[in-house]
């Protein structure tokens, strides 16, 4: 009898120290479901209470359940939004940029650049400008050649004359053959003076200078004496400066401001307190697919050759106010595909939205579709926001995303 009573009171305390384990592991479960995390430094996780070992505040408890895994809401206490500074607006139809400003670059005006080329083969003896940047009046010596196809049109062109002189035109019209040879020294560069000036005198002398048919500054020589040249071959490229251009790129998102615009200012940083008017006069239709960006050429005038090129330039161009759906630009969350912003849908509790974004003007950029005026938005700490997510339910909010 005695035996069964011990038998009993042991089986009555293995089952009490079986429920008290049971409720330790209990406890011990549901203790698993909190953790505490920094606020500051979301990848800071501890299972106890403690101080974060990065910025040394204090930690916070946070719940994670399955509701929280599957809901694609978040959720910030008031700590988290204090410290993240978390700051939201209403947003409302508003104006969007009168203005763009753009820096770029003074270049040549290329439709007022001119090859000077030699009309026939030779070897240059001399350069009358041997530098960039010379200024060649119109009409002045350029270059002496040597060439023997145009001394030979010379003693033709001679001697027809002699044989005129001498014979008349009696068995020969010797006044075709004469304009024949002048048409061959007029199509081979010669002007109308030399040609009258040709005797057996000059005919001794077996170079031959020729004139610049264009002015402007000498922008490339790549010619010494002693050179060959071939017909056709360039001596040098003159430029015409009376007129520059400037060029610079926008983003894509901006064209549709400037689409319309004709006009545009000018500011040279070099030449303090001067602007300068100018013209859209081009507009890249090929768009750069790698940077998202396109060119715009701006003619200004340069009537005193002060501006040169190279110098760096500031162009204002007036686009008049645009009545859209805008946001601050750090409101905006891109990955270079898409666009997003965080709404939040009631007190401290938010969800990524994806955008449609359009142009930029300073640090605000349209909305095109995807929120609706009224809508809460986050304007401060969206980039919290996006840690805080990738922590919590450990996926991008963006990934999966469509407009």
């Amino acid at each position: 009898m005695k035996n069964c009573i011990k038998i009993l009171i042991a089986l009555m305390f293995i089952v009490s120290i079986d429920a008290c384990d049971s409720k330790n592991t209990k406890s011990m479960t549901m203790d698993t479901d909190i953790i505490y995390t920094c606020p500051m430094d979301p990848q800071v996780v501890e299972a106890k209470p403690g101080i974060c070992p990065i910025c040394h505040m204090e930690l916070l408890p946070t719940k994670k359940g399955m509701d929280e895994k599957n809901n694609d809401e978040l959720k910030l206490s008031p700590e988290q939004m204090q410290l993240g500074n978390i700051q939201v607006d209403t947003i409302q139809n508003g104006s969007i940029g009168d203005q763009i400003i753009l820096t770029g670059t003074l270049n040549f005006d290329e439709t007022k650049t001119n090859a000077v080329s030699a009309r026939v083969s030779g070897r240059i003896e001399r350069l009358f400008f041997k530098q960039s940047g010379d200024y060649v009046a119109k009409g002045t010596p350029l270059y002496e050649i040597y060439s023997e196809e145009l001394n030979n049109a010379k003693q033709e062109y001679l001697l027809a004359l002699q044989k005129k002189a001498t014979l008349g035109n009696s068995i020969v019209n010797f006044d075709e053959v004469i304009a024949s040879a002048k048409n061959k020294l007029q199509l081979w560069g010669m002007n109308e003076n030399q040609i009258k000036n040709i005797n057996a005198e000059t005919i001794k002398n077996l170079r031959t200078t020729f004139y610049s048919t264009a002015s402007g500054y000498i922008t490339d020589l790549s010619l010494q004496e002693g050179d060959y040249v071939a017909e056709g071959g360039m001596i040098v490229k003159l430029a015409n400066l009376s007129t520059l251009w400037v060029e610079t790129q926008v983003y894509a998102s901006q064209l549709s401001q400037i689409n319309n615009a004709k006009k545009a200012i000018v500011e040279i940083p070099d030449i303090p307190e001067i602007k300068i008017p100018g013209t859209i006069s081009f507009e890249n239709p090929e768009l750069s697919t790698a940077a998202r960006i396109n060119l715009i050429r701006i003619v200004i005038p340069n009537e005193n050759h002060e501006l040169k090129p190279g110098m760096a330039a500031y162009v204002t161009i007036k686009t008049g106010d645009h009545h859209v759906l805008a946001l601050p630009s750090d409101a905006v969350l891109r990955d270079g595909k898409m666009a997003m912003v965080w709404i939040e849908t009631k007190q401290n509790s938010f969800k990524s939205v994806m955008v449609q974004t359009g142009m930029e003007s300073g640090d605000m950029i349209e909305i095109k579709s995807g929120i609706q005026p009224g809508d809460v938005v986050v304007t401060s700490g969206a980039y919290l926001l996006q840690s805080e997510y990738v922590f919590r339910k450990g996926a991008n909010p963006m990934t999966g995303m469509k407009m």
